[in-house]
């Protein structure tokens, strides 16, 4: 009983920790633009994809990821600027369907120049699990919730820290009032899309040993984000990472406890469940204006 208990558990955690990574990169660029980025699974394929392409070029492992990362940052950069940059301040609606398209565009060009074909990236230290309490916990699953762990500590420093990290939440808190005291809100919009396309690919680089990846996986891990980022509230970055690990655990234990068949549905029957009960998630901005 317990050994099963602990293995859902080390199960959950494992994938709720990137599903905390995705939800992240929705919750910078939502903040930074009210813009929900539907190709933040993109991000998190194309992380996975590229760092397996590169080490199949024969590049080192750590070179690869931090390549990857790169190439994932670059093009948040270009769906920014040639995107969501062109459409200025078209309402919320059209610019929703600018990033659908862009994550069409972006996983059709994967497809051609990658294949269809699904990929494993090596574990980053062996393979050999560790045994608690009869449950086993890959290193990888380490290396997933560790690095988890360190980006949310270094965004909370960065954030709270450093002047671009303020302007972000200055422009989050009131994009008006930033823009008058001098913050230049287009950079930061920019920023915000580069920073969630790299977090992305670090989620999708540290799965990739455990689940493998392909040019479709970021279609559902995608939605899974989105689905952490609205049951934690919109643009709260702790409600990310709660929203995050609460989905990867409710998947866990409804496909250990319950039946596998079940485990894609649980997130949008969660979603259907705050959006009718607590519309604005665990930790988002609860508002009683009325117009």
């Amino acid at each position: 009983m317990l050994t099963g208990f602990l293995q859902f558990l080390f199960s959950g955690l494992t994938v709720g920790a990137t599903y905390a990574l995705a939800a992240l990169g929705f919750a910078i660029i939502y903040n930074a633009s009210r813009v929900i980025n539907f190709a933040q699974g993109e991000f998190i394929m194309l992380g996975g994809m590229a760092a397996v392409a590169l080490t199949g070029l024969g590049i080192p492992l750590p070179v690869s990821i931090v390549l990857a990362i790169a190439v994932a940052g670059a093009v948040g950069a270009l769906i920014e600027k040639f995107a969501i940059e062109p459409a200025g301040r078209a309402d919320v609606v059209p610019l929703i369907i600018i990033t659908i398209g862009a994550s069409l565009v972006v996983r059709g060009l994967v497809q051609v120049l990658l294949g269809k074909g699904t990929h494993a990236l090596g574990a980053f230290s062996g393979e050999k699990p560790f045994v608690i309490a009869g449950a086993t916990l890959l290193p990888q699953s380490l290396w997933v919730l560790g690095v988890a762990a360190l980006v949310v500590a270094a965004l909370g420093w960065f954030f709270g820290y450093t002047r671009q990290g303020k302007a972000m939440l200055g422009t989050s808190h009131n994009m008006l009032a930033a823009e008058l005291v001098g913050i230049n809100t287009r950079s930061v919009l920019l920023l915000s899309f580069v920073l969630s396309g790299a977090l992305g690919a670090l989620g999708g680089i540290l799965l990739a040993p455990i689940t493998y990846t392909s040019y479709d996986v970021g279609i559902m891990l995608g939605l899974k984000g989105f689905v952490a980022a609205t049951l934690g509230g919109l643009g709260s970055a702790t409600g990310a990472v709660v929203g995050g690990l609460l989905l990867g655990l409710l998947e866990a234990m409804t496909a250990g406890y319950i039946s596998s068949a079940y485990k894609d549905a649980m997130p949008f029957v969660l979603i259907l469940l705050v959006l009718f009960f607590m519309p604005s998630g665990l930790f988002g901005a609860k508002t009683t204006d009325r117009v």
